[in-house]
């Protein structure tokens, strides 16, 4: 009886605790709700129920204007003060930016007060470097018509295999003219044994001091940056994970990486793939020996009686995991026609296959990295000439694709679309898709491509062709950098404000495939009498101070940032805009290296003033195509093309990876 009262007297102590604790749970609740509440003035959910199929028949989104349409006339005081460069038929955005840039205003805008940072230097150094580019591109007299892709090689041969020696740290190999099927590299290394690495969040969770025993390294095929600061696309990515993975067991993971952003992870754990799961004709996973998994042994009575009735067991040939620590190892990996195929000691392990948006001759770099000692790396069986392309295969020149000049009266949204310089397939495969909505062929909408230099003039020259053809180029003279981004967002703002009269604008990136229909309705539902900031909301996001992708407290000296939308695809409304351009005119807007979060800042300000409607809607999707989407990101111009052809079947269906 002691001994219930006791227990009775412990457990009615800890509800008692439980009983004090939350009031102070219930009032801090109402602190974060006052907070946001406070933070985020009209903050709303994008209505799931203004979404509509889209129409078919008369009136369909497949249903594309047959009319001749004519290229956008030149500003007429759209000219550089610069004698020579020629920027006629690129609107008033880039002739502006010469002028002041030309009498010097950038210099002194960005030495005001003597203390220039980090980002200010690289954009003066990019503003230098594009006024010689656009000079260079504007000069060009050679065929832009036959460019040779990546690296500008010209005839140059290339080397039909490479070696190379060992080397500490990172080893990095050039294959210039990329792969070709029946390619193959082969690195021959010792994997280092485990060593301990710290992960914090293990020991926030409670599992020790957070210290775990972690052995892999990582092979890695990779292209070449489209913008400098950018991180180069991984096109194979092969992780052995001999210890140290979640799973307690050791894995091969291979993915691809695209813009920064991962695809989604293939992992072999020992588990065999089945047999239609197949590349060229192998398996995606081969099976091993796993220590979790233990064979039911075979009773003596059962194995005379085997033997007895005449059948026989087939012997099995059984394979450990191709990778041990502190022993060597010959990795192979092998382009075919439908993928990669990996071996390790001349045994097939895995096979990875080819994923939209990445080909064979985009991986003219291999690196290997981590955990391991390189002793040589063969590359053989390499195509001996630059891979070159006709502008004409990419670029459709025809009339149907041509953008309608800039109309005179007031108009629904302008759409700015970032897009890197030689990225000319993205932007065909957005005026052959999303850009045939009939309110932009009809003129109520109006979208154009803002586009930086590239370091290489034929792409420069390639790119001023593209522009005068098509009509829906806006060219940013200044060297393209992944930190320099947001400097295109104002400029977006910028046309959105002195060439056009628009009622919103929306900013999104040349892999976003945008259901205008839809977004034209999500716009209509809301207020109108107040300013808009719509899109995939972030909330009390902190800035990363470690590892690869860190910011430093000269760059962001805040605890969070301010509530930011996605960069992939959000609106704002023509007032925000407007008090973008004003500050930036009068050199008091902050800029930031990640342009959605600066536009965050800015929206925030202008919220301090006047109060915003913040629309948050998750199908404005960061991270692919998700059903029922608004805008769908990391789309391949194959995949935009067949969003367009089910759209226009009236099927909202995204067309994923295979």
């Amino acid at each position: 009886m002691k001994r219930a009262r006791s227990s009775e007297v412990f457990l009615g102590g800890r509800g008692r605790a439980r009983r004090r604790v939350a009031p102070l749970l219930a009032a801090a609740a109402f602190v974060y709700l006052l907070f946001v509440s406070v933070k985020l003035t009209g903050l709303g959910i994008a209505d799931p129920a203004a979404i509509s199929r889209p129409a078919s028949g008369g009136g369909g989104v497949g249903e594309v204007m047959q009319r001749r349409l004519e290229v956008e006339e030149p500003a007429p005081h759209a000219r550089s003060a610069r004698a020579g460069v020629a920027v006629a038929g690129y609107g008033r955005i880039t002739g502006e930016i010469l002028r002041r840039r030309e009498a010097g205003g950038w210099r002194r805008r960005w030495g005001r007060s003597g203390n220039v940072s980090e980002l200010e230097r690289m954009a003066e150094e990019a503003w230098e470097l594009g006024g010689k580019a656009w000079e260079e591109a504007c000069a060009f007299a050679g065929d832009v018509d036959s460019i040779v892709s990546r690296d500008g090689g010209g005839e140059t041969k290339c080397p039909g295999s490479i070696a190379i020696g060992g080397a500490d740290g990172e080893t990095v190999a050039f294959l210039p003219c990329g792969l070709a099927v029946g390619s193959a590299v082969t690195v021959v290394g010792t994997a280092w044994a485990a060593r301990p690495e710290y992960v914090e969040a293990l020991e926030r969770r409670g599992e020790g001091n957070g210290t775990v025993m972690v052995a892999q390294f990582a092979v890695e095929l990779r292209g070449l940056r489209a913008v400098e600061g950018e991180e180069p696309p991984r096109i194979l990515h092969l992780n052995p994970r001999l210890r140290g993975d979640w799973s307690q067991r050791p894995v091969l993971e291979m993915n691809t990486c695209f813009r920064m952003q991962w695809g989604k992870a293939h992992r072999c754990d020992g588990n065999p793939s089945k047999d239609d799961d197949q590349v060229d004709g192998l398996v995606k996973c081969e099976k091993w020996d796993r220590r979790d998994t233990v064979d039911s042994k075979e009773t003596k009575t059962s194995s005379w009686l085997n033997r007895f009735i005449g059948r026989a067991k087939k012997p099995e040939m059984r394979w450990p995991y191709p990778f041990a620590e502190g022993k060597m190892f010959v990795l192979t990996i092998q382009a075919g026609v439908e993928g990669y195929h990996v071996s390790v000691g001349g045994r097939h392990v895995a096979s990875f296959p080819h994923r939209m948006g990445f080909s064979l001759e985009d991986a003219t770099g291999l690196a290997v990295t981590g955990g391991v000692d390189v002793h040589s790396i063969y590359a053989t069986s390499l195509p001996k000439v630059h891979p070159s392309f006709s502008l004409q295969q990419v670029l459709e020149m025809s009339e149907r694709w041509k953008a309608r000049p800039v109309p005179e009266e007031p108009i629904k949204v302008f759409i700015g679309i970032l897009s890197a310089t030689n990225h000319f397939g993205e932007r065909m495969a957005i005026r052959k898709s999303w850009m045939q909505f009939p309110a932009i062929q009809l003129g109520n909408v109006v979208a154009r491509f803002f586009v930086a230099l590239s370091h290489r003039k034929e792409i420069n020259a390639a790119l001023k062709k593209e522009a005068e053809y098509f009509g829906d180029v806006v060219i940013v003279p200044f060297i393209d950098r992944y930190e320099l981004v947001v400097l295109k967002t104002v400029a977006i703002c910028e046309f959105g404000v002195q060439n056009v009269s628009a009622e919103y604008i929306m900013k999104c990136d040349d892999d976003t495939f945008v259901r205008l229909d839809v977004v034209l309705q999500q716009i209509s539902v809301y207020n109108r009498t107040m300013p808009l900031y719509m899109g995939n909301l972030n909330l009390l996001h902190r800035p990363l101070r470690h590892g690869k992708w860190a910011v430093t407290y000269e760059e962001w000296p805040e605890f969070v940032y301010p509530p930011y939308a996605n960069g992939p695809g959000y609106v704002i409304s023509i007032d925000i805009a407007q008090d973008i351009v004003s500050r930036h005119a009068n050199h008091s807007l902050r800029l930031f290296k990640m342009e959605d979060v600066s536009m965050g800042m800015w929206v925030e300000d202008f919220n301090a003033t006047t109060p915003v409607q913040y629309i948050h809607s998750w199908r404005f999707c960061q991270f692919g195509c998700v059903h029922s989407y608004f805008t769908a990101h990391y789309q391949s111009p194959w995949q935009m093309l067949c969003l367009w052809n089910k759209l226009s079947s009236g099927r909202a269906h995204c067309c994923n990876y295979r």
